[in-house]
C-alpha cells in the first residue's frame, strides 16, 4: 500500500500552518494564535473552496475564544473586587474552570480541523 500526494491546493498551505499554530498556542500565552488568525485573514484571499472553508473557520473559532476572553477577564475584575467580602474567590474559581473548558474546546476544534484538511473534507 503507498500513499498517495494530497492534491495542492491554493491556499492549503495556510490553513494547515494556521492549524499548526492554533496547536502551539498554549504553550505560547495565545501569541501563536494571534500570528495564526492574522495569517487565516491575510490567506484566504486566494484560497481555494476546500482552503477557504478551512481558513474562515479558523477565524471564527479564533473570535469566538477571543470574545470569551474578553468577558472573562472582564468578569475576573468584578471577581477580584469582590475577594474582600470572600465571594469573589468562587467567582474566580468558576471564570478559571470557564477560561480551562474554552482553551479545551479551542484545542479540539483546531486538532479536528487539521484532521478534516489532512483528510480533504470542508469545515
Amino acid at each position: 500500500m503507498t500513499a498517495t500526494p494530497l492534491p495542492s491546493q491554493p491556499g492549503r498551505f495556510s490553513a494547515l500552518m494556521v492549524y499548526v499554530l492554533y496547536l502551539l498556542s498554549i504553550p505560547s500565552f495565545a501569541l501563536f494564535a494571534l500570528v495564526g488568525v492574522i495569517w487565516a485573514l491575510v490567506g484566504r484571499d486566494g484560497a481555494g473552496p476546500l482552503a477557504r472553508s478551512h481558513l474562515d473557520d479558523q477565524i471564527r473559532i479564533w473570535f469566538v475564544a477571543f470574545w470569551w476572553a474578553v468577558v472573562l477577564t472582564i468578569a475576573s475584575l468584578f471577581g477580584w473586587l469582590l475577594t474582600p467580602i470572600l465571594i469573589g474567590f468562587p467567582i474566580l474559581w468558576i471564570i478559571g474552570v470557564i477560561a480551562l473548558i474554552v482553551m479545551i474546546w479551542f484545542t479540539i476544534k483546531s486538532l479536528f480541523g487539521l484532521l478534516a484538511l489532512l483528510d480533504g473534507r470542508p469545515r
